[in-house]
């Protein structure tokens, strides 16, 4: 595992850090070559996909700030440098990017479809950094692939972080070409959300179980529960958007 790329006295560069920003820009990128094949305006979605990382960043550091408003008066560098995206973070991003794009008069399901390939390819630079640093643990195997885990005498464990990466470049493929069709807005979203729920969810079976409870028993892993509201969503906007345009078209 190569968690860090320099690791020199105070200099630190870590892997899983500079593949994040190398996946944030690339999608800032691909998102001028997707803005163009749903319709919209490249420098527009550029700069809605900055106003959303931003407020992701902002928004998640304020939030730890004053969760843990003690601790930032006397070491404020460092608990600033803690990730710190949770739920309530991502909640208040999706709103604020929400009110962004009804200013800009960005349509929503143009703007999603334009962003799913970007937003898996995000995906795969991220799943790489886990593989690298070796923070996504897979379950003991006897396949070749297997990862060995000092010390020698461990199991080899499934590289789910890679199997992840894999997925979510192959996915990012197809959602590319998907856009060149001619589609009813939320189409690309919807299958990208559809493809990775699934991805997600065969994935946990490859993945070390959860090892902290959850509702309803335990019955199914928190990534399974996210990846069938994924999946149930990409259902909601393929069945409710068909009717919606027909009922604007009476």
């Amino acid at each position: 595992m190569y968690p860090y790329l320099i690791h020199s006295g105070h200099l630190i560069l870590p892997t899983f850090g500079v593949l994040a920003a190398v996946g944030l820009m690339s999608a800032l990128t691909l998102s001028l070559r997707t803005a163009v094949r749903t319709g919209l305006a490249p420098d527009a979605l550029w700069n809605a996909g900055l106003f959303t990382l931003l407020s992701a960043f902002v928004l998640s550091r304020l939030l730890l700030v004053a969760g843990n408003f003690s601790s930032f008066l006397h070491f404020p560098i460092l608990l600033l440098m803690v990730p710190s995206l949770t739920p309530l973070g991502i909640l208040l991003t999706v709103v604020a990017t929400l009110i962004y794009l009804r200013l800009r008069h960005l349509p929503l399901l143009s703007t999603l479809d334009a962003w799913a390939p970007c937003a898996t390819l995000i995906w795969a630079f991220l799943a790489l950094g886990h593989f690298a640093e070796g923070s996504d643990p897979g379950l003991p195997t006897t396949l070749p692939w297997g990862l060995a885990i000092p010390p020698d005498h461990a199991p080899r464990l499934h590289p789910v972080a890679l199997y992840a990466a894999i997925a979510a470049i192959l996915i990012t493929i197809a959602l590319v070409r998907l856009l060149s069709r001619r589609n009813r807005p939320g189409t690309v979203i919807a299958a990208g959300l559809a493809a990775s729920g699934i991805a997600q969810f065969l994935l946990t079976f490859f993945r070390q179980p959860n090892p902290y409870p959850v509702p309803l028993g335990n019955l199914l892993d928190p990534i399974q529960w996210i990846a069938l509201a994924m999946i149930l969503i990409a259902g909601l906007i393929l069945i409710l958007e068909p009717r919606k345009a027909a009922a604007h078209a009476v």
